[in-house]
């Protein structure tokens, strides 16, 4: 068990320093790679996690609010714009029907 831990945490370390040899510098948030190698090989599990955590922080920041290519679109009812013009759509259709046919009451909203 004690073997198994050890090969996680070397493969850890190993996984973040790739991960920071390809980063870019606004996911390192400015600060030289050299830097986070160090702190890596120094304090190997705290330096892997912090390195995962600030970089993952950096990635969602750097994507905003756009959606991912595989999200889905939007249901129309949960835009407000969309239900603002289908309302004026339909507003505009019951005036046209109220001046072709004047005598029928118009339905209530």
């Amino acid at each position: 068990m004690r073997n198994l831990l050890a090969l996680a945490a070397v493969a850890l370390v190993v996984y973040t320093i790739f991960d920071v040899l390809r980063s870019d510098e606004a996911e390192r948030f400015g600060v030289h790679k050299l830097i986070w190698l160090a702190f890596i090989v120094v304090l190997p599990v705290i330096g892997s996690v912090a390195w995962l955590v600030l970089r993952q922080m950096a990635r969602s920041r750097s994507a905003g609010p756009a959606r991912s290519p595989g999200a889905a679109a939007p249901a129309p009812d949960d835009d407000p714009e969309f239900l603002w013009r289908l309302e004026q759509q339909r507003r505009r259709a019951d005036r046209e029907q109220s001046r072709e046919h004047p005598d029928e009451p118009r339905p209530e909203s």
